[in-house]
């Protein structure tokens, strides 16, 4: 089955305080969806942009992929639901906690796949 995408993404651009850290995130030139300091979000979507979510639970980031197109990916484990989505980090992104969960990924990949980084 094909994800469900919006087809009239509703764009919000809007400076936020973290519930987790108390960071105030500015809005800026993209749309932000997660706290810059910590990289944590809150689970307010149903489809992207819909804020149709009745869970309202705080997302962590759980681990960052390195996307060819996208760039570092954030994804992102609801605390009380249990639901997972990915996001494109921004360019103001806390860049140690990316690189330490691009290295937690990583940790999780080769564990899952010990022979994934020999060369054949």
């Amino acid at each position: 089955m094909a994800k469900a995408k919006r087809k009239n993404f509703i764009y919000k651009n809007e400076e936020f305080i973290c519930e987790h850290c108390g960071t105030l995130n500015p809005k800026g030139s993209k749309i932000r969806n997660h706290c810059k300091h910590c990289l944590c979000s809150k689970h307010l979507d149903d489809l992207p942009g819909d804020r149709k979510s009745d869970c309202e639970g705080l997302m962590l980031p759980i681990f960052v992929e390195i996307d060819k197109k996208r760039g570092y990916m954030i994804t992102h484990e609801c605390t009380k639901c249990g639901f997972r989505r990915r996001n494109q980090t921004l360019s103001d992104d806390n860049f140690d906690l990316i690189i330490d969960l691009v290295a937690k990924y990583n940790k999780m990949t080769l564990e899952n796949d010990p022979n994934l980084y020999l060369i054949k």
